[in-house]
């Protein structure tokens, strides 16, 4: 985007990043226990977290840096279509008033950390167990990945050349992480979405007043769209509505099966906790829907840009000083280090539970625990980061699109189980194994597409992959369960009840 350093720009960027770097260290201390070398000290913060922290946190971990990048890029991209990223939100929602506090008893009653530990209770099935602790770590990764991606556009529009910044930033992150885990993007989310609030509200007012209005801004993308010609537009094309609607609910449904959205569940100190923070997470959607409008003021900005990717960057570096488009620089790379950070003490936890506990360890200390986690998240964080530095970013971004599709496999036997014990484990376990092969293989013909169009009869339907490949799984899953139930008597199963 540039050549030449926008040396206001990255005064003002490192000024903030410094900022949260001393907090992520300060956050040790910050609400600790006398005995931190424990796993719900370290990977949990204790169980702890209020509503505001906890709106913060899951705010920091489910609205990221890539979001903020991403989602004005796909508007950009493919108008109105880009958009699906709010209904899947006011679709969650109602999801975690009425699932999360029921997952956050189980938990708590246990002493689980993760997903795969609630799926274990409730079956007894180490193989269910791995295979949804498996699902958590690798779909994570390119998620991880996303956030360098994200942290990397910004960083090349203040005209720093080269990986080193990137670099060094994560080794920041993963220090601050090693030594405060939770807590650390807890308290970091408090600034990093206070400042993203600043920038997207300031923006949706400065920008539409410089370019004309609200007006000329969807006339300006109107005009480019009908120059594109296709599918893309203001407005959906009715062949789009199925695609659109079932896209927006696997999102939904795959959101808070994700490692880290269940750490800042798991981490809250009550279920009321959870509840109040389904009603307040809303705020989010309508940022959200603020950050998407960005794509179409840069039509109307009548910027050039050399990928969607770089709209944002663009557009505040062209219609912003310089002082402000730093903080808003700023804002983007915090929004990295918040979710990056979650995301591998999630990941972190999965394997140290219930890989390294199940199968290597199973004597092992809270404090053994702990030192295996903290490890593990520099583990993660370090092949993220090779990941980022020695692939091509449409490998992340392909395999992030398969991780959402994947993690949604977990549903069944994370969710169900909650409510219901009439699904076997041996069911459940086909029913994930045919939703990840079938959509796996389906997404691959496609071009990894997240999309999938079958035939019947004069109609054809397009619809969601993740979607479809989920419905696969429950019929199978149902079905086996009648099936070995008719072969086998059904296990006793003692797990403590919410």
């Amino acid at each position: 985007m540039t050549d030449q350093i926008e040396w206001v720009a990255l005064s003002v960027f490192i000024f903030f990043f410094a900022l949260v770097t001393v907090m992520g260290f300060m956050a040790a201390r910050w609400k600790s226990a006398a005995a931190l070398a424990h796993l719900d000290e370290w990977g949990l913060g204790g169980r702890q977290f209020g509503i505001w922290i906890t709106w913060f946190l899951i705010g920091g971990d489910f609205y990221t840096a890539y979001t903020v990048i991403a989602v004005p890029a796909l508007v950009y991209a493919v108008g109105a279509y880009g958009f699906f990223a709010l209904p899947y939100t006011v679709i969650v929602y109602p999801f975690v008033f009425t699932i999360m506090p029921v997952l956050w008893k189980v938990a708590h009653a246990n002493g689980y950390v993760t997903a795969a530990d609630v799926v274990h209770g409730t079956y007894r099935s180490r193989g269910l167990e791995l295979a949804v602790a498996m699902t958590g770590m690798v779909a994570t990764m390119p998620y991880i990945a996303l956030q360098l991606v994200g942290m990397g556009v910004v960083i090349k529009a203040m005209g720093l050349s080269g990986e080193w910044p990137i670099v060094a930033a994560f080794i920041i992150l993963a220090l601050y992480t090693y030594s405060s885990g939770l807590r650390a993007p807890a308290l970091i989310a408090f600034v990093k979405d206070i400042m993203i609030y600043i920038v997207v509200l300031t923006a949706v007012v400065i920008v539409p007043a410089q370019l004309g209005g609200y007006g000329a801004v969807f006339s300006a993308a109107n005009d480019a769209f009908a120059a594109k010609g296709g599918a893309t537009g203001l407005t959906l094309k009715p062949g789009q509505y199925l695609p659109y609607a079932t896209l927006a609910l696997g999102s939904a449904l795959a959101a808070f099966m994700y490692p880290h959205t269940l750490t800042g569940v798991f981490a809250a100190k009550s279920a009321d906790t959870i509840r109040k923070n389904a009603i307040l997470l809303p705020a989010y959607t309508l940022l959200l829907g603020l950050i998407a409008l960005l794509g179409y003021m840069a039509y109307a900005a009548h910027l050039k840009v050399a990928t969607p990717n770089d709209v944002v960057p663009m557009l505040f570096r062209t219609l912003f000083p310089s002082w402000f488009a730093g903080f808003a620089f700023a804002a983007i790379a915090i929004g990295a280090l918040v979710p990056a950070a979650v995301m591998s003490i999630g990941a972190a936890n999965l394997f140290t539970r219930n890989v390294w506990k199940s199968y290597i360890d199973p004597e092992i200390t809270h404090a053994g625990e702990a030192s295996v986690a903290k490890i593990a998240s520099l583990v993660v964080k370090v092949g993220a980061l090779a990941f980022t530095l020695f692939l091509p970013v449409q490998y992340a971004l392909d395999l992030q699109l398969l991780g959402g599709l994947w993690i949604l496999q977990t549903f069944p036997a994370l969710v169900f189980g909650l409510f219901t014990r009439w699904f076997r484990a041996e069911g459940l376990l086909l029913g994930w194994a045919a939703g990840i092969l079938w959509g796996s293989w389906t997404a691959w013909g496609n071009g990894l597409k997240p999309l999938a169009t079958v035939a019947l009869g004069d109609f054809s339907y397009t619809f969601y992959v993740g979607l479809g490949a989920l419905i696969l799984n429950i019929a199978v899953a149902a079905i086996a369960t009648v099936v070995i139930g008719t072969i086998a008597p059904k296990p006793d199963r003692a797990m403590a009840r919410p």
